[in-house]
């Protein structure tokens, strides 16, 4: 399988190098030059997989460049009871109104990251060892992608990380997991600003092509191929636990900040997984649903972005929307020029005339949750059900349950634990204890290791010449 940029001025790659890659040269996102296509017997027979040989099935449709035998070895040893906690990897649960959650937070960081930042800790080691090269990792997390991140890639040969997060904007607990990490291989930075700020010095490093080659610079944000690839195994694992049988369909709600959990799915409905909606739920910072209520894309400055208490989702550029877009418009390289040369210019654009196809081909709606909204999610799941759900996984409940139809079977994805935001569940349901592993105890009393940095991706790029040089 070939990969290609959505912009259409970048060579045809090979999944391993695309893994490395992060950005095209182009500016552009890699994507499969066609999607595979999943037949009703192969369905079938992935039905009743274990988690890890379900991953090594669809995985090996993507990556057809690494042999077999290897990929089943990296798969094996990345999804471990050890590792998420159970021989499920994502068990999927009910609520008592019927509401299904999938459970994809039970890795290392309390988040839903770890079911692909596992991966590709593992695959970028394998890769990086067969090629003998060394790769620099500049992130942006706005919470999570962080940890996992750097949990995945500690100690790790060949790799540094960069990590880039908004200054004061996550939680502690957020905070604490991330800067109390005292490896060598990875650099905690905060910048002074919002997510987007981090996301568009990354972006913008990215596009220096010198500065990039001469520092072997990658990237474990949600653009990089490799993430997608391995998020796309959770829907059909959800799939198969929330159905009797392959005739019947689902939902899934995603709490989407950056939308590449969702495009994920996006991915899995066009491979043919039975998926009847995907429902995009976005906390204040509503870009996303507006774009799928009214067809206008119109991305928000770091001024016009809300500090929320869903803060993982305080993201008004969402990266990955690009290849959604570029499905949308039957994969018109030139017509994604045009589009993200608007919203290069701050001005966005309206697709209000494809709405219908957007809905009844490609089964997206949205909606929208707000801090009250999570409050009262949050309460009521524990009032109902006895269980604490995070702010996020509250936005994506309280959206599936204003949209949800008739005998609608909705597969809500839990995006972390509400360990990693106490202030926002005590406030909700007051102090009650929120369990968390008993290893992560006085996390937020270790001592911290970052560097603070003014918004400019220049001091950046000399933090990283420091440490490389």
């Amino acid at each position: 399988m070939k990969y290609i940029s959505t912009r259409g001025q970048t060579e045809h790659k090979l999944f391993s190098e695309v893994l490395l890659m992060g950005l095209a040269p182009d500016g552009g996102l890699m994507l499969p030059e066609k999607y595979p296509v999943i037949s009703e017997t192969m369905l079938a027979n992935w039905r009743n997989l274990s988690y890890k040989n379900l991953a090594f099935e669809i995985i090996s449709l993507f990556a057809t460049d690494i042999p077999a035998e290897d990929l089943h070895d990296i798969v094996e040893r990345t999804y471990t009871e050890e590792v998420f906690g159970t021989p499920e990897i994502t068990p999927v649960r009910t609520l008592k109104d019927g509401i299904k959650i999938q459970a994809l937070s039970n890795g290392p960081t309390l988040a839903f990251k770890d079911m692909a930042m596992q991966f590709l800790g593992n695959m970028f080691e394998y890769v990086l060892n067969k090629e003998n090269k060394q790769l620099n990792i500049l992130g942006a997390t706005s919470g999570d992608t962080g940890s996992a991140a750097e949990y995945a890639l500690r100690g790790k040969k060949g790799v540094n990380v960069f990590m880039l997060s908004p200054e004061g904007k996550m939680s502690a607990f957020q905070r604490a997991q991330m800067f109390s990490l005292q490896d060598e291989n990875i650099v905690n930075i905060a910048v002074e600003g919002m997510f987007d700020d981090c996301q568009d010095i990354v972006k913008a490093v990215q596009n220096d092509h010198a500065f990039k080659e001469k520092y072997h610079i990658g990237t474990v944000n949600s653009i990089n191929w490799g993430r997608i690839v391995a998020q796309v195994v959770y829907y059909f694992a959800g799939y198969f636990r929330a159905t009797e049988n392959n005739s019947q369909q689902v939902s899934f709600c995603v709490p989407s900040g950056n939308f590449g959990n969702v495009c994920a799915g996006h991915i899995a409905k066009q491979m043919g997984l039975p998926i009847n909606r995907l429902i995009v739920a976005t906390n204040e910072n509503d870009v996303l649903d507006q774009f799928f209520k009214t067809g206008e894309y119109r991305p928000r400055s770091t001024e016009h972005t809300y500090v929320t208490s869903s803060p993982s989702m305080d993201i008004s550029k969402a990266s990955n929307f690009e290849r959604f877009i570029f499905d949308l418009m039957q994969r018109d390289d030139n017509e994604i020029q045009v589009l993200w040369a608007e919203v290069g210019t701050g001005k966005g654009f309206n697709l209000h005339f494809m709405l219908p196809e957007i809905r009844e081909k490609y089964g997206f709606v949205s909606g929208k949750s707000t801090h009250v909204d999570r409050l009262t999610t949050i309460r009521q799941v524990y009032e109902s059900d006895g269980e604490l759900i995070d702010p996020h996984t509250a936005d994506g409940v309280k959206v599936a349950r204003e949209l949800r139809e008739d005998d609608e079977i909705i597969i809500c994805l839990e995006t972390a634990l509400a360990a990693k935001f106490d202030a926002t569940i005590h406030e909700a349901v007051g102090e009650v204890v929120i369990p968390r592993p008993t290893k992560l105890d006085g996390l937020e009393d270790l001592p911290q290791r970052v560097q603070v940095v003014p918004n400019n991706a220049e001091i950046v790029k000399d933090l990283i010449r420091e440490k490389l040089d």
